[in-house]
């Protein structure tokens, strides 16, 4: 049915847009149509059919090059849009910009157009992925030469600026054919907002064998007819009456709702369905759909039921008003079907069948990815504009985050957008004076403008950067002074000013360097001399000192997992010699670290230390490197921390590390590589698509309390993580979960001791115990409550801070929901129901148990990871189908976290289906008629 509606929408389009009309005006000047690789001095053409013009797309993007499709796939009926594609054989993401005039925003009805057409001559057609701003739109698959393609989606977009972007995946160059962009109001599809937009399926009415859009369709949708499944199962019927159009949500033209179709045989139901579409980005959509109907017989009798797959989906009686639009649609996206049947039945008491007009379907789209700042994108995009920087600056400049632009380094905050921290504009050949925009990013920390030709003077607004601690002017030309406020904080430490030895900058009485005083006095020189001689002696003292308690540590300090060789941990740091980092691992040169990551090439991922870096040892082994960088937040202490405990700490389900660099300025660990990513990443981010199962969540949340386990009893004394997070858990290729990131970790001193104080609160927003918040003491019950926050995330798929509008922490979000029994509310609907109600029900409990406000009210990591195996027997039993043993039940019945399982027993008795899964509303008018059971 999905490849009927497109090609019929190929044909349609194919017919138009064959008069070439010069310097015409649009109809509707809103409205926005793109032919891509359309020579850049074109004067575009108008569509003979709806008089919208189309105009080339030099304006919109300022990569990629045009490309004539092959002659052969050219046809007589063939549109001006399908002649000509733009091509992107460079860079990764290459994107087009638009900024709409007089829209009525801020929702968009965007359709992007392809045909391969063998352009490349390579008779080989892509598949590559087409984001829409941050948010991944669609899969472009193109199966044949000759196979047009079109993909449609109405979104909200945000800064009413919209980006199509299309994204290199390794199988093609990416390329496009043809954009189109129509605004919407408001009130259109209420089902659209700022998380969530919708692909088009189809678009059909029912009765005809035309094709409505543009002008009779105000905003240009285009509804194609829906194709008899049988000659002889419906009856058409029409009218040429006009319908009332009644429904500001969505505006059916009056020429759709003219037609309709009804059941040949009274007593039979009108049916009409569609398959589930799965593809590789989106592993299995939601859909939501709208029925439309219009009664066109005068004082007919009418009356039916709808159902989806069986399942009563509206709980009235359907009776469409005489000549006036009726609208049934999904407000929230349906899941768990391969294939999606609508059925129309009518009632016993009804003298006519069902009746229907037509239908809209989509699968919804997540748009839940936050673009940059506003203020920062205006600016580095002001910078890019000014320079013509030839990098491949295209889309937003820090999400999603593996896309950030080359050079640009980015702060992505627990909420709110990325901002721009860093800014690496080294060697590209910048002339002119130094962009006042740069003042416009308030976060920016570091900024290297060095090896260019910029020329006049160093402009004020860098001072006002309260946040930058580096910045590089060196091989430039400038010249006047430098900023006073620039050099006081320079002189005074907060600023790293570097700067060439020219004389211009440094003129009119402002040194560069602060000011020496003149004296013929011997008195300094006088008082100097003892004081030397008295620091020398104490210096001495406390060296005497230092070394005696150092040999005390070792005896009784150190931390000793199990039976492991016990060492030292220093808390001095020496660049040129590795006397502090006593490691049995192999030490790499900061040369080899770039040949074993081929100098840095691909980035796997970033923390606060800075980037990590995919690599491969020479013989063969694929590992990860962690490299610090210099403007890390993480110091230098915390990175020997984690390089020592790594070391000498060996389990299964913690990060094992294969070496170390200590070489001068360059602090890299190298352990091994886990390909699947951080858990974080499976739950909300690039493996999204593939979802993992419940008894996958399970694993993983027990091994990762394994880990966890083994450094609260396994190691002496015990430590403490500090920084429990779904981010610093990794899997790799079995799914297999280790915890990772030891920066902070932490120590006890005494096995008496009931805390250990810090001076400093470190940690994760959303994942920090409240105790740790108040007293910034910390017990193994801290990393409890992180983990709880973690499990909850497995659990419901959902982040640790949420917004519903406001900011509610996961914890709460649960509590309220499990209190009223609401486990299918908690659950991750996209797991679809495939899972043991119990265990689901016991391990929520286990995590509001961890999460508990008292720390002695939260069981060990023992406790818990015997809890999460208990959990595993109970979805063990369900996928082998099989009865759980009496003994187990009573087992689990007695368990300190069963008073959270009051509500299982009720709620597995539960249909999978239950008729609230079809949530429906009703848009037109409700006449009232008396019904009786529906007719089967």
């Amino acid at each position: 049915m999905v490849a009927r509606w497109l090609l019929q929408l190929v044909l349609l389009l194919g017919l138009a847009g064959v008069l070439q009309v010069h310097g015409q005006v649009d109809k509707l000047a809103s409205f926005i149509t793109i032919d891509c690789g359309l020579p850049e001095n074109s004067p575009g053409y108008m569509d003979n059919v709806t008089k919208l013009r189309a105009t080339g797309d030099a304006g919109f993007t300022n990569t990629g090059t045009n490309h004539n499709i092959s002659t052969e796939y050219i046809t007589p009926t063939m549109g001006w849009t399908w002649h000509t594609v733009r091509s992107f054989p460079i860079g990764v993401r290459n994107c087009y910009t638009i900024n709409p005039v007089g829209s009525a925003g801020p929702n968009y009805l965007i359709r992007a157009f392809f045909m391969y057409g063998n352009y490349d001559g390579l008779d080989s057609p892509p598949i590559f992925d087409i984001y829409l701003g941050v948010n991944y739109w669609k899969t472009v698959n193109i199966t044949a030469a000759d196979m047009p393609l079109i993909v449609e989606v109405i979104a909200y977009v945000y800064g009413g600026t919209v980006q199509v972007c299309l994204v290199n995946t390794g199988s093609g160059t990416p390329f496009i054919t043809s954009l189109a962009l129509r605004p919407l109001k408001t009130t259109l599809y209420p089902q659209v907002n700022a998380t969530q937009g919708l692909v088009l399926i189809t678009r059909s009415s029912f009765g005809t064998n035309k094709t409505v859009r543009y002008p009779d369709d105000a905003y240009d949708r285009v509804w194609l007819p829906w194709t008899k499944p049988h000659p002889d199962e419906w009856l058409e019927i029409s009218t040429a009456e006009n319908v009332e159009d009644n429904l500001e949500s969505f505006e059916v033209p009056s020429a759709v709702m003219r037609t309709a179709v009804t059941s040949a045989n009274a007593s039979s139901p009108v049916r009409f369905s569609w398959d589930a579409v799965r593809n590789a980005n989106y592993h299995v959509p939601g859909y939501s759909w709208m029925l439309y109907f219009a009664e066109l017989q005068k004082d007919a009798v009418r009356g039916f039921y709808i159902t989806t797959n069986g399942e009563l989906s509206y709980p009235h009686v359907m009776t469409p008003a005489y000549l006036a639009t009726d609208a049934v649609f999904q407000r929230k996206p349906v899941h768990g079907f391969d294939r999606y049947e609508i059925s129309l039945n009518a009632t016993a008491n009804s003298t006519l069948p069902p009746i229907i007009n037509a239908v809209e379907v989509f699968s919804v789209l997540p748009t839940t990815g936050v673009p940059t700042a506003a203020q920062d994108v205006s600016a580095v995009t002001a910078v890019r504009d000014k320079y013509r920087v030839k990098k491949n600056w295209m889309g937003d400049p820090c999400a999603p985050r593996k896309f950030a632009w080359d050079g640009l380094s980015c702060g992505y905050a627990l909420s709110g957008p990325p901002t721009v921290k860093g800014l690496n504009l080294s060697s590209m050949g910048l002339s002119g004076n130094i962009s006042s925009s740069f003042g416009d990013l308030k976060g920016l920390q570091y900024l290297d403008l060095s090896r260019n030709n910029l020329t006049g003077s160093i402009p004020d607004t860098l001072s006002q950067l309260s946040s930058l601690t580096l910045l590089d002017l060196t091989r430039n030309r400038l010249t006047g002074e430098i900023p006073s406020m620039l050099l006081k904080k320079s002189q005074d430490g907060f600023l790293t000013l570097r700067y060439d030895n020219n004389p211009d900058l440094c003129s009119n009485g402002n040194s560069c360097v602060p000011p020496k005083k003149k004296s013929n006095s011997m008195v300094p020189v006088y008082v100097a001399i003892p004081i030397v001689a008295v620091l020398v002696i104490v210096l001495l003292l406390v060296l005497l000192m230092c070394m005696r308690r150092r040999r005390q540590g070792t005896a009784s300090n150190s931390i000793k997992p199990q039976n492991e060789t016990r060492f030292t941990l220093s808390h001095s740091w020496n660049r040129n010699k590795d006397s502090s980092l006593q490691l049995n691992n192999q030490r790499f040169t900061y040369e080899e670290i770039k040949v074993i990551t081929n100098n840095f090439q691909r980035v796997i991922g970033q923390g606060g230390f800075g980037k990590v870096y995919d690599g491969f040892l020479e013989n063969g082994t694929q590992v990860a490197v962690k490299l610090r960088s210099e403007s890390s937040a993480q110091g230098v202490q915390e990175f020997l921390v984690e390089a020592q405990t790594l070391a000498k700490i060996h389990h299964k389900n913690l990060v094992t590390m294969i070496g170390y660099c200590n070489d001068r300025e360059h602090l890299a660990l190298v352990y091994e590589y886990m390909s699947e990513g951080a858990l974080h990443e499976h739950l909300r981010g690039r493996h999204y698509d593939t979802t993992l199962t419940w008894a996958q969540r399970l694993r993983i949340a027990q091994e990762s309390a394994q880990g966890l386990e083994y450094l609260h009893k396994g190691c002496n004394p015990p430590l403490i993580h500090r920084d429990v997070k779904t981010s610093n858990i990794l899997l790799n290729a079995n799914l297999e979960a280790k915890i990772a990131d030891f920066g902070l970790l932490k120590a006890f001193n005494c096995d008496d001791d009931t805390h250990v104080s810090t001076a400093r609160l470190v940690g994760t927003h959303g994942y920090i115990a409240p105790e740790y918040l108040t007293t910034l003491q910390l017990t193994n019950k801290t990393d409890v409550y992180s983990f709880g926050v973690v499990l909850l995330e497995i659990v419901t798929g959902q982040p640790r801070i949420l917004n519903n509008p406001e900011p509610s922490s996961i914890t709460k979000w649960v509590q309220e929901r499990l209190s009223q029994g609401n486990i299918e509310g908690v659950v991750d609907a996209r797991m679809h129901g495939e899972h043991d109600i119990n265990s689901v029900w016991k391990a929520a409990g286990i995590a509001l148990k961890c999460t508990e406000q008292t720390p002695a009210q939260r069981p060990t990591m023992t406790e818990v990871v015997v809890q999460l195996q208990e959990c595993l027997k109970l979805e063990s039993v369900r996928c082998k189908g099989g009865s759980m043993d009496p003994e187990f039940y009573m087992a689990s019945g007695s368990d300190p976290f069963s008073s959270y399982n009051r509500y299982a027993t009720n709620q597995s008795a539960s249909t999978s289906h239950s008729n609230d899964v079809f949530e429906v509303e009703r848009l037109g008018r409700v006449p009232t008629m008396t019904t009786g059971p529906v007719a089967r």
